[in-house]
């Protein structure tokens, strides 16, 4: 039975939980184990978050810090009851990278405010109106498109990476391959980060890295915050965002449901609220933004740990991580070749996700809405359409996104008019089955989405 100990029960004696048994979120093991186990949630989240603001050109310092604040954020508005952390969404790659062509850096940033501001809206009426509509608005063949088409129209992104260091892309992709084949727990989630390491190494060899900004950075000091601007011609490119961080954040809940056998379906406003705002929060000070991390939902289930004190102590280690101007320094130095070598990957598992989600909501593309609704959006996504309306350019990712769930749902509509298409009355079931999957500990690690 477990014991009070401050604002978290103590599991029994504290230490680790026996068989069948779990960590509840509202419970703790001893403070030594949890610091423990708050480690391995900073390795797990930490190559994924780093990433993203060194493939964007943005602060990992800085980023690291909002997330940090963010799962703090997080933590205190699902009342200690929603295990989870709030790192870098990999979904925001291509919008930012068309908003700093377009607008710059700034530019980005307030889209990404945007993008925080949209969830914590929807979050709001989750929370009043339930998430059903939700699973109607965004079924499993809708969300697989989506997610599939923002990772495959970032292709042309990694292949000019690659072109800056071809010898270096290739062996980080071979380390990163390698590694998520023959290690298995937390190293084989963390194949990614340790192909990056190879890469960078292999890099200093063929002397391919710029330490000029190692030298003089501090090891103690702030961040470096960045004020966003708003513009109208590229915030549409980040509107497909929201409903993808929105299918991330009701997956992680049911995900977690699922493993604690708690019935955590009346957090989910919360959850999208506090994403939102955590990501609000990165993009008016110069951070990346946030979502939900599957990575971190693996070491629980290794771990049976699901103590939302051991998300407390990755957040303390996140934030004192993000004080050191050096640290980040020597993160920014990653060289383009690493770069590219991990987006090839990255990208590829992020499009690839998207089939994954088709498979296991058993999505039936013998149905013309499916077929050609996820054919149309795909091309237009991967040859990245563009098309202007006055001043607002939109471009693959928000034409396909529109496209995506525009023509599924005309099409579907109309066939159940002509009562040539059965519908999807289980598409949402299926989707539910599909995001309470538990994350396998020993699987190799995938990007935030949709998980």
């Amino acid at each position: 039975m477990a014991r009070t100990g401050g604002f978290w029960k103590l599991h029994g004696d504290g230490s680790v939980p026996g068989p069948g048994a779990v960590v509840a979120p509202d419970e703790r093991l001893s403070w030594p184990r949890t610091v423990g186990i708050g480690v391995q949630h900073v390795m797990a989240m930490f190559g994924a978050t780093v990433l993203v603001p060194t493939i964007t050109g943005f602060s990992p310092s800085t980023t690291l810090f909002f997330s940090a604040v963010g799962t703090a954020l997080f933590l205190l508005l699902t009342r200690g009851r929603l295990p989870s952390y709030l790192g870098s969404s990999f979904a925001f790659l291509a919008p930012i990278a068309a908003a700093k062509t377009a607008g710059g850096p700034a530019a980005a940033l307030g889209g990404i405010v945007v993008t925080g501001v949209l969830l914590a809206l929807v979050g709001l009426l989750v929370q009043r109106a339930g998430s059903a509509w939700v699973d109607r608005l965004l079924p499993p063949a809708v969300t697989g498109t989506i997610v599939a088409l923002i990772g495959l129209n970032l292709a042309p992104a990694a292949w000019t990476s690659v072109q800056a260091g071809p010898v270096t892309a290739v062996v980080t992709i071979a380390a990163i391959v390698l590694s998520s084949v023959l290690f298995r727990g937390l190293l084989g989630r963390l194949s990614i980060l340790l192909g990056v390491v190879v890469g960078y190494v292999v890099a200093l060899v063929r002397d391919e890295v710029d330490f000029s900004a190692v030298g003089g950075a501090s090891w103690v000091g702030l961040p470096q915050f960045t004020a966003p601007s708003f513009d109208l011609a590229v915030i549409a490119v980040f509107i497909p965002v929201v409903l993808v961080l929105v299918a991330e954040n009701v997956g992680h809940v049911r995900s977690v449901a699922a493993l604690t056998g708690r019935n955590l379906d009346p957090l989910t406003g919360r959850a999208l609220v506090a994403d939102g705002l955590a990501t609000t929060l990165a993009g008016l000070g110069g951070g990346s933004g946030t979502t939900t991390y599957a990575e971190n939902i693996g070491v629980m289930a290794a771990s049976r740990v699901y103590s939302t004190a051991a998300y407390a102590v990755a957040a303390g280690a996140a934030l004192l991580l993000s004080l050191s101007p050096k640290f980040g320094a020597v993160i920014a130095s990653v060289p383009a070749g690493v770069l590219g070598g991990a987006g090839t990957v990255l990208y590829g598992l992020i499009g690839v996700l998207g089939a994954r989600i088709w498979v296991q909501a058993r999505v039936d593309f013998s149905r013309p809405a499916v077929l050609t609704s996820a054919g149309v959006a795909l091309v237009i996504g991967i040859a990245d359409y563009t098309l202007t309306v006055g001043g607002l350019t939109f471009t693959g990712i928000a034409l396909g996104t529109v496209a995506a769930v525009g023509i599924y749902h005309l099409m579907a509509a109309l066939g159940r008019w002509r009562g040539t298409d059965p519908g999807d009355a289980t598409g949402a079931d299926r989707g539910r089955e599909a995001a309470v999957e538990p994350a396998s500990p020993a699987s190799a690690p995938r990007p935030d989405l949709t998980r």
